[in-house]
């Protein structure tokens, strides 16, 4: 799927990058698997902001998708692929056999009227989904479970994919697409291919009211504000953050200062940390 360039007929337009989505289907999303999706503007259930910048935005409905691919052994047909306004990556609307319909995340190589499912002996091909015991060492694959059964949490985003390097009982050893290699249960399931819409990191928005139908926010910059709204704020003309390192509005360390816990129960699970 190619990107479409726009003539500069408006300051907006000039610099817009968006895709071509002729492939797509232009149809409303199948009615069964939509689902009322609330607007939180970044606050948990006490009304807390939690995620700063976040709020108004088009509504959306969310498109319920399957992880979890455990309806074995029952060809499904692709009928459609679809876009998604709550993800990067596109979906597939599959058509099983028995007649039910179920939108899985689309792979790149995945196109309409093709077959495919999920089991324990089935092919290696593009939407395909089974156990990583019974898949080859090096095939990539995405929607990758960590606990067995729960459905695919690894690799969802466009144009991701993971590699299986080995296999060792009880554990695969997986190279994620950070570049952490990470050790995954081998009865964990994971499907086939690279995820679709690749050339999403190439999209320019083009002006700053296509990011707030998105949901988000401005966000100002510490430098710019007085001196009691944030650590970095005041000074005379444009000045410098005038301290060590940057810091948040709480005057924690921030741009790349590592959070994640010392002693984590999954630290015994990561072979190699990612870049």
């Amino acid at each position: 799927m190619g990107l479409k360039v726009y003539k500069p007929t408006s300051p907006g337009i000039r610099f817009r990058v968006s895709l071509n989505r002729k492939e797509l289907a232009s149809k409303e999303p199948e009615k069964s698997l939509v689902r009322r999706l609330m607007k939180n503007a970044g606050r948990n259930s006490q009304g807390k902001i939690t995620v700063r910048h976040r709020g108004g935005g088009a509504k959306r409905l969310y498109r319920v998708i399957d992880f979890k691919r455990d309806k074995d052994g029952i060809p499904a047909r692709v009928t459609a692929i679809e876009y998604d306004p709550n993800r990067t990556a596109f979906i597939a609307l599959l058509t099983y056999a028995d007649g039910e319909k179920r939108y899985i995340i689309a792979p790149s190589d995945l196109k309409v009227g093709d077959t495919v499912v999920s089991g324990v002996e089935v092919d290696i091909k593009p939407g395909n989904c089974l156990p990583l015991r019974n898949i080859p060492t090096g095939t990539f694959i995405h929607n990758i479970e960590l606990q067995i059964g729960r459905g695919g949490i690894l690799v969802r985003s466009a144009g991701s994919a993971a590699q299986l390097l080995a296999k060792e009982e009880p554990y695969a050893h997986v190279r994620l697409p950070s570049g952490e290699v990470r050790l995954i249960p081998l009865d964990c399931r994971a499907t086939i291919g690279q995820i679709s819409n690749i050339d999403h990191e190439n999209i320019s928005l083009g002006k700053a009211g296509r990011r707030r139908l998105m949901g988000w926010r401005p966000s100002v910059r510490g430098v710019a504000m007085n001196p009691v709204d944030h650590p970095h704020g005041g000074g005379e003309g444009r000045s410098p953050v005038g301290m060590p390192s940057p810091v948040s509005p709480w005057g924690k360390p921030t741009l790349g200062y590592k959070t994640r816990r010392g002693k984590k129960y999954s630290d015994k699970l990561i072979l190699k940390r990612r870049r």
